[in-house]
């Protein structure tokens, strides 16, 4: 599961790190792609299919960032995000990609969340889930969250939403989380292991 939260000044994605094997260092498994400086993603679905669309909204980024000399708003990065998956819908020869996002960033006024799905479709949310258990998810947010709700209780309440239906113990290699806020100077801000511990450790 995948799980995003805004906050009045910042928003927060965090996830699960799935390792199908034991032999795979869980350190490698990166879900959390920054598209922009300003700007990062998380999937839930197909790995190939997310690298697609990285690459595709990247390249976006980059050339907005040539023409007008800043950094692209969150909200027209997704529009051109699923303005590329519609088009997967409808075009002969190729497969609808076969995943789902979730984008944080920013506009000029506020932090922003997206859910971004298969068909192209795309909402804004105050909090949302997705992937396994995402109506559970889902459920715990609806409880949780409120509009005065600050960046450090949103990064809580992410991770606690993750939490409710996490298979086996939750620690440091296996989620990830990452921000975008008035602190981090509207940058993407990807936890390092060990913040992601002393998270864990204050919840406990």
């Amino acid at each position: 599961m995948s799980v995003g939260v805004a906050a009045t000044n910042g928003v927060v994605i965090a996830t699960e790190k799935k390792v199908p094997t034991i032999l795979i260092e869980e350190e490698s498994i990166q879900k959390i792609v920054p598209l922009s400086e300003n700007i990062a993603a998380v999937y839930s679905g197909m790995g190939p299919d997310f690298r697609i669309i990285t690459k595709k909204a990247q390249k976006k980024a980059n050339t907005y960032y040539a023409t007008y000399h800043e950094q692209i708003p969150c909200t027209i990065l997704v529009q051109e995000i699923a303005s590329i998956m519609q088009e997967y819908t409808q075009s002969g020869g190729v497969r609808p990609f076969g995943i789902s996002l979730l984008v944080i960033g920013y506009d000029e006024d506020k932090p922003r969340l997206y859910q971004v799905d298969p068909s192209g479709a795309y909402f804004s949310w105050y909090a949302t889930a997705i992937g396994k258990n995402y109506i559970a998810g889902k459920s715990f947010l609806e409880k949780r969250w409120n509009d005065e709700m600050e960046l450090e209780d949103a990064i809580h309440t992410a991770m606690l939403t993750l939490k409710e239906s996490f298979e086996g113990e939750m620690n440091e290699k296996n989620i990830q989380v990452a921000y975008v806020s008035e602190e981090s100077g509207r940058k993407v801000h990807i936890l390092t292991p060990s913040e992601v511990k002393d998270y864990l450790e204050e919840m406990e």
